[in-house]
């Protein structure tokens, strides 16, 4: 196992190469793209850190960081909420209109096996999303205040950084654009505001979890 050091300049040419000789683990970092244990250090303001081996960003030391993610989960948080109550969908067919909602849409699956779907879809498209959202609030919320982390904080950050892979919104809204496509020939579709409360939840979630530099956050929870 080798370990690397990074510094303000991103590398150090610095090797070391016995495991007898690594450091304790609070003192590694793994890179997130090929798992190169790095040596870890203070980064100066708005300085990267890039592994050694395939030159991917392992930390970035932005003073105003967190703020900023805490800014964009609390409006992506703002966002789902308004996207599963206000009208998704109002479509127009043979003279019978109809308006419908997400939480609309997950009810409507209410039978036998369907009633699995239901749940599949209220999970990974609404409630993980939101867990995930929140546990992001609490964890960093009082450090942006300049207060202590509170208790559990990294217990929390971990349990959304678990969730992740499973908050699907970003496929949600790609599968629905997909299928008002094949339906615009068939129906009158009007695209209703939840539709761009989910296509804003879906850009913010994707700057957010660009922004976060998540060894800077286990610095700053410990």
């Amino acid at each position: 196992m080798h370990a690397q050091t990074f510094t303000a300049n991103g590398l150090n040419p610095e090797d070391v190469v016995l495991p007898s000789d690594l450091p304790p683990l609070s003192q590694l970092v793994a890179c997130p793209h090929c798992d190169t244990l790095h040596r870890a250090s203070v980064l100066p303001e708005n300085v990267r850190a890039h592994c050694k081996r395939c030159g991917g960003v392992i930390a970035t030391e932005r003073p105003t960081a967190l703020a900023t993610v805490l800014s964009l989960a609390i409006s992506a948080f703002i966002l789902m909420i308004a996207a599963v109550s206000f009208p998704f969908l109002e479509l127009d067919v043979a003279g019978h209109h109809n308006s419908i909602s997400v939480l609309q849409a997950i009810t409507v699956f209410n039978d036998g096996i369907a009633l699995l779907l239901a749940f599949a879809v209220a999970g990974f498209i609404v409630i993980l999303p939101l867990m995930r959202l929140s546990a992001i609030i609490y964890a960093i919320g009082p450090l942006v205040a300049g207060k202590t982390a509170r208790g559990h904080a990294k217990q929390a950050f971990a349990f959304a950084e678990m969730l992740r892979p499973w908050s699907m919104a970003e496929i949600f809204i790609v599968g629905v654009t997909v299928a008002l496509v094949k339906v615009a020939g068939l129906a009158s579709v009007t695209i209703g505001p939840a539709f761009w409360a989910f296509t804003a939840l879906v850009v913010i979630t994707v700057l957010k979890d660009t922004l976060i530099c998540r060894f800077s956050v286990w610095q700053a929870l410990e």
